[in-house]
Order: structure tokens, then sequence, then C-alpha cells
């Protein structure tokens, strides 16, 4: 038996304002957008078409609107990898991204924390497998 993660749920208060976010600070792509009725979409956005794991965007109602950018308890949540840091960070910058911090040279890689579109933190890494700063 083989096991996969396939979605991860994102909460937001707006469907539209999420794809927006993810395509154009990000550069992510719409899999799947239909309407389930009743003002609820199955949304489905990733770093790219073939990817294996994707974000489920979800309207959060009632008491999962409270946690919309805090569902990490304020820690990072996401792990976003990238192949060219500098590039990838000048896009999200020329997107408006906020980033907390400058980017930082880990053992593990070049990474800086970043808001998504709800304040909530997420890491930028480009793996030091990858990292030409470590060559």
């Amino acid at each position: 038996m083989t096991n996969r993660l396939a979605l991860v749920t994102y909460l937001t208060d707006d469907y539209d304002r999420a794809i927006t976010w993810f395509c154009d600070a990000l550069g992510f792509v719409l899999l799947e957008d239909t309407d389930m009725g009743g003002g609820k979409r199955w949304v489905r956005m990733a770093p790219h078409k073939d990817a294996e794991t994707a974000f489920l965007i979800a309207h959060a109602v009632g008491d999962q609107v409270e946690v919309i950018g805090r569902q990490a308890g304020g820690r990072v949540g996401h792990f976003l990898f990238t192949d060219d840091f500098a590039a990838q960070q000048a896009r999200m910058q020329a997107a408006g991204v906020k980033f907390r911090e400058a980017p930082r040279h880990e053992p593990y890689g070049t990474v800086a924390v970043f808001e998504d579109l709800h304040g909530a933190p997420w890491d930028l890494i480009q793996p030091a497998q990858i990292d030409e700063t470590t060559k």
C-alpha cells in the first residue's frame, strides 16, 4: 500500500482573494474551482500542475473564522521550496508580499519568513543541495 498527502486545507475569508494571492504572489496554478452550491466551492491550488500535494482553499465559517491566519498557532505552518531563492523572493515582493526578515543562510539552505494574505508566517526555502551560496 502506498499513501501520499494529497491536500492541505487553507482557510480564508474569500475564495477569489485567496486564488489571486496564490497565483500572483506565489506563482501557483489553479487546479480546480468547482461550485458546490450554497456558496461553497471546491478550490485546489498547487505550485505547478503536476504537484503531488495541493491546497484546498476553504471558506471559513463559524468558529473557523477566528483562526484564519493563525492555524499553526503563530508558528511557520507552510514551507515553500524553490530552486531560485532570489528570483522567487523578487517576484513575491513585486506582488506585495511582506518578508519579515532578510534571507539567512542555514545548514539546510537559504530561508526567509514571509506573510501570506492573512498575515500567517511561511518559510521560503532554497534547500542546501540546490543553494548556490553553498557551492
